[in-house]
């Protein structure tokens, strides 16, 4: 594998439920950065369960170069959960209670803040099965469910919710929350059970709207 370590959207194990999770670009990136600098990267193993080093080169800079200052007119990203998407849309989800099932932490601490910011009560999950549970325990208003999780996917999660009945939760509407963005990914969630596809990275405006749909709620 290691020819196409840096090769975007390539993993070693590109199964929905490998252990580890990741969406087959930091390599990637990784490489184009170095690249920009004039650099360069590379990947060596002894074999398989000996590890990986990876190695970067990059040019030295001279007194001229470091006298030269940054470029102008970079322009700052946009922070992904700044503010709960306070300039956009105004959902109000005062009320709604909310399960969240991603087995990374990262982003269900995001969803997290974003959701109570907005009033909501969350409840998260870190696995398929946890979230099965949570949703006969809570009976939320609304799921949201990552795809890409380990043992058991978001696929089979939402086939399990809708196979319960009504008051056990099997008509709670729900949206996937993923990585996965493939116009054939978004039919495949769709037809699995889920009411929405939202892909990740994703702005909180967006978030919220689609969470609020799913209440019920009308966006002001």
């Amino acid at each position: 594998f290691l020819p196409h370590v840096f090769d975007r959207f390539r993993q070693a194990d590109g199964a929905m439920t490998r252990r580890h999770g990741g969406l087959g670009i930091g390599l990637a990136l990784v490489k184009q950065l170095v690249d920009l600098h004039g650099g360069g990267v590379r990947a060596e193993s002894e074999g398989n369960g000996r590890g990986a080093t990876f190695v970067v080169t990059l040019p030295a800079a001279t007194a001229a170069d470091r006298g030269a200052g940054t470029p102008s007119g970079r322009r700052a990203g946009k922070p992904l959960g700044g503010g709960g998407g306070q300039h956009g849309a105004r959902a109000d989800l005062a009320g709604v209670s909310v399960l969240v099932v991603d087995d990374e932490p990262d982003a269900l601490s995001l969803a997290r803040r974003v959701l109570e910011g907005r009033g909501a009560r969350v409840f998260i999950a870190g696995s398929a099965a946890d979230g099965l549970a949570a949703v006969r325990g809570e009976l939320p208003d609304v799921l949201v469910s990552d795809i890409g999780m380990p043992e058991t996917d978001g696929y089979a999660l939402i086939r399990s919710v809708r196979a319960l009945r009504p008051d056990e939760g099997g008509r709670i509407p729900a949206a996937a929350l993923t990585a996965f963005a493939r116009p054939e990914d978004r039919d495949r969630a769709l037809a699995a059970g889920f009411q929405a596809h939202v892909t990740k990275p994703v702005e909180p405006d967006e978030f919220l709207t689609v969470v609020a749909g799913l209440a019920g709620r009308v966006i002001g």
